[in-house]
């Protein structure tokens, strides 16, 4: 059982658990893999990233094998990855509102292409950041907001739109929020 509490000590960790001589593409998997399981796949970091943190406590990096590993998995990301990162913002409503229109747009151009993996990873990302929201929401009534927008974007995203500008207009909103 790992003792560590951050990631960055649970890679020195990791490394340490292997012995190892020099540090190549085996050892990066073995220390992403311990990463994914305790802090999950969002939090696993590029090869080179890990390689630099290890190089710093004194590792001996095959560097070819390293810079392979990445390579190869820089071929690998889909091609909306870059516009799903960081795409939600729940900070207050004007960026949720805005979140929730880029994810629209994004929605319409992935179904238009018919990618049913971008459209799957875009529902998740929109499930994650509803789950965030609603572990705020006790102590940030934005943040219980935010996370019934998603819900309505998600079961029905053509109405979102227009759902949005009348739920901003009722008498509920205004007494929660003011003019926000």
């Amino acid at each position: 059982m790992s003792r560590a509490k951050t990631k960055p000590d649970l890679i020195i960790e990791k490394w340490e658990e292997l012995d190892c001589e020099s540090v190549g593409a085996k050892e990066i998997i073995a220390i992403e893999e311990a990463v994914r399981e305790r802090f999950g796949a969002r939090a696993v970091d590029s090869p080179m990233v890990t390689a630099r943190l290890l190089a710093d406590e004194g590792a001996e990096l095959r560097h070819s094998e390293i810079m392979s590993l990445y390579l190869n998995r820089a071929e690998e990301v889909p091609p909306h990855d870059a516009a799903l990162r960081n795409l939600f913002d729940l900070s207050d409503l004007e960026r949720t509102e805005r979140s929730l229109k880029n994810a629209e747009n994004l929605r319409r151009k992935l179904q238009k292409e018919n990618d049913e993996h971008g459209l799957r990873r875009l529902r998740e990302e929109a499930i994650e950041a509803k789950s965030k929201a609603k572990k705020s929401s006790k102590d940030e009534p934005v943040q219980a907001e935010a996370a019934e927008w998603i819900t309505l974007w998600l079961q029905s995203p053509e109405l979102f739109e227009n759902w949005v500008k009348m739920r901003r207009a009722s008498k509920n909103f205004k007494a929660a929020f003011g003019g926000k």
